[in-house]
């Protein structure tokens, strides 16, 4: 089960009291206070783990408590400081302040953005001091202790967004669960009516290895479907719209002949529009558009004049493939390489791969 938000309520343990204590021995003429510090409490620490694929863990378990520092004792003895509670997130996971009573959205706390970082949720309450802290010259029999600092506690929204090389985005049955499937191991759902992708899926694509014998591999992420309005919450569209966010190259599926009878161009428009609406920074990540399913429509003279018709239409180089057939594949994740690796300035042969036909 994908789950890609939770709340949860995080507390930091209350450092332990400070003890009072005298040595009272009977051949030991300068006795005095020996009472020992409390200990630190535990702090609640996030961490990215990429082992942890989905927020799951938080929807079974709202509570997150760590454990209180132990208080001092006598003969000089320091309570133990608490473990730390250590809690493994997703890779991409965004920390928030819990809505307030007004709900708006919480302070962004911690945005979980690689590998093993960690952000202090709730910081433990320090030890107390035990009498022997203070005593002095002039002050050798203190009775003065202090108590252990009370934890933290307070409510967290966390929200996850996949981070991924390339997001797939188009209207539902483009063909982008189908092209996934294709390129890498994933196994996402796949069927002939609108919004089967219900969930955010990765997949690793694997390209030739460069000519160093370096692997190349790049990241996908098939999103669901979206519709007109999504930027306003239609369909799917708010919920998986921000994982579209993490990814930095996107690639724009479009059916040739759409089922119910649209214009492919135009559904490219209202996507775009959608795109700008939610948000101005992700329209501008570099885009490559491909056209799926190419083996629905005639041999490859249909094929040139169906890119033709649609780049003209468009203003921009079109991709075309089929996934059944597994032809135009490789060039589309060729260049998706490039566009990744080289940048959209400098990728070289934009053109000519755009050209490679079925």
């Amino acid at each position: 089960m994908f789950i890609d938000s939770a709340e949860i309520d995080v507390r930091s343990g209350s450092g332990g009291d400070g003890a009072v204590s005298f040595l009272r021995m009977k051949y030991v003429p300068k006795g005095g206070p020996n009472g020992g510090n409390g200990g630190d409490g535990g702090s609640v620490i996030l961490e990215a783990d990429a082992d942890v694929e989905t927020l799951l863990d938080f929807s079974g378990r709202r509570h997150w408590y760590a454990k209180n520092g132990e208080p001092g004792a006598g003969k000089q003895q320091w309570g133990k400081k608490a473990d730390d509670l250590i809690v493994r997130v997703p890779h991409g996971t965004l920390v928030y302040a819990a809505a307030g009573e007004d709900n708006e959205p919480g302070e962004l706390l911690a945005d979980m953005d690689h590998e093993g970082m960690r952000f202090v949720a709730a910081p433990g309450g320090r030890g107390g001091f035990g009498n022997e802290h203070f005593k002095s010259s002039t002050n050798q029999a203190p009775r003065e202790f202090t108590p252990g600092e009370p934890g933290v506690e307070l409510l967290l929204r966390l929200e996850l967004k996949l981070i991924a090389d390339v997001g797939l985005v188009g209207k539902p049955n483009a063909g982008k669960s189908t092209f996934l499937s294709a390129v890498s191991s994933a196994r996402p759902k796949i069927a002939d009516y609108p919004f089967t992708t219900l969930v955010p899926q990765p997949g690793i694509a694997e390209l030739n290895a460069a000519a160093n014998g370096t692997a190349r591999r790049i990241v996908i992420a098939d999103l669901p479907g979206l519709i007109k309005d999504a930027s306003e919450g239609a369909g799917l569209g708010l919920r998986f719209l921000r994982h579209v966010e993490r990814t930095r190259l996107l690639v724009h599926l479009l059916e040739p002949e759409p089922a119910d009878g649209s214009d492919p161009a135009e559904n490219y428009r209202v996507i775009r529009t959608e795109l700008e609406a939610y948000s101005p920074e992700l329209a501008a990540k570099p885009e490559i558009i491909a056209v799926s399913k190419m083996d629905l429509l005639g041999g490859p003279e249909d094929h040139a004049v169906a890119k033709q018709m649609m780049e003209e239409q468009l203003g921009r180089p079109v991709f075309v493939f089929s996934s059944a057939t597994r032809t135009g594949l490789s060039e589309l994740l060729e260049e998706a390489w490039r566009r990744l690796h080289v940048g959209e300035g400098e990728s070289a042969g934009w053109g000519d791969a755009g050209d490679a036909s079925l």
